[in-house]
């Protein structure tokens, strides 16, 4: 066999977009060039890597396989390439990383003071709900993934980040006082939910069945920001991270309905699949989460109840 880098390069983004024409486009190559180099791989095999069926392309078996297999050579030649730059002094690559949604108010503090001082390191971060981050876990996507909750079927390495505090939060117009109330307060309140699969979705649900509460579903949401412009607009109560609301509770546009039981304290993990081989780049960042996560979060995330005047 013969084939070239650039064809492996241009197979796995046909595979991926699973069209030529949205492969042309993500390479900035025109269509016929993305073809010719795909026949001229396809060339070196004798079973068939795509069907086409009218104008859908499809992946065979073996076109899987061989997908696979070179996703594996291109992880090894990006390895081969950061192992040089490591030795010649300068750190480069791509650090891939998904984060559930309410995380993008955590994760970019971890994140700032590496990428400044490494400057050809790239990111590329999806936030997105828990469902479609354990996905991207599965299937080898990232590199890294943020999560309030452990997924237990997959087999893990991690890093515990921090603490998470989910408080019953109301607009500021919300005619609750300041009193200690009853869980069953919950029962009496129009609830707005995070989506189906949402990490604080599962942490609420858990709480309300852990103390056989039926509420009223007032809501569902499929965003962290979503439920707080809810919350805000004065549409009901939820029960949200304090990560995410602790600039609407200084400027008083939030404010927090005491609870028995609330808090609900979580934590939030930095996780990676235990066979993951990290490139150079991905190494160098856990590296830095371990000896300066105490000081970022020190720095950052350093408060408190009286902060926020509730």
């Amino acid at each position: 066999m013969n084939y070239t880098l650039r064809q492996l390069v241009i197979f796995k983004h046909v595979c991926d977009a699973k069209s030529i024409t949205k492969a042309s486009e993500i390479l900035h190559l025109t269509q016929p060039a993305v073809s010719i180099q795909l026949k001229n791989f396809q060339d070196q095999f004798a079973l068939p890597l795509f069907e086409l069926v009218g104008r859908r392309l499809f992946i065979t078996d073996f076109g899987t396989e061989i997908y696979h297999a070179c996703k594996e050579i291109l992880a090894s030649a990006d390895r081969m390439e950061q192992t040089m730059q490591v030795y010649t002094g300068n750190l480069t690559g791509k650090i891939k990383m998904s984060v559930v949604s309410t995380g993008k108010y955590v994760m970019p503090y971890f994140l700032t003071d590496f990428l400044a001082g490494n400057e050809g390191v790239e990111l590329v971060m999806d936030v997105t709900n828990k469902a479609a981050v354990v996905k991207s876990l599965e299937k080898n996507e990232v590199d890294f993934s943020l999560v309030s909750i452990l997924p237990e079927h997959l087999q893990l390495n991690f890093i515990e980040l921090m603490q998470n505090e989910l408080y019953l939060v109301g607009g500021k117009d919300c005619p609750l006082d300041e009193s200690n109330y009853q869980t069953d307060l919950l029962t009496q309140l129009p609830i707005i939910f995070r989506e189906q699969g949402s990490g604080t979705r599962q942490t609420m649900e858990r709480f309300l069945h852990e103390h056989k509460l039926n509420v009223k579903n007032k809501l569902e949401l499929t965003s962290n920001e979503a439920v707080k412009q809810a919350v805000l607009a004065g549409l009901g109560y939820s029960i949200m991270p304090l990560i995410g609301i602790k600039n609407e509770l200084k400027s008083g546009a939030l404010k927090i309905i005491p609870v028995k039981g609330l808090p609900i304290t979580s934590n939030w993990y930095l996780i990676w699949l235990k066979t993951k081989q990290f490139l150079p780049s991905a190494k160098a960042f856990l590296k830095h989460i371990e000896q300066h996560k105490a000081d970022i979060i020190k720095a950052h995330f350093d408060f408190s109840k009286t902060d926020h005047g509730f």
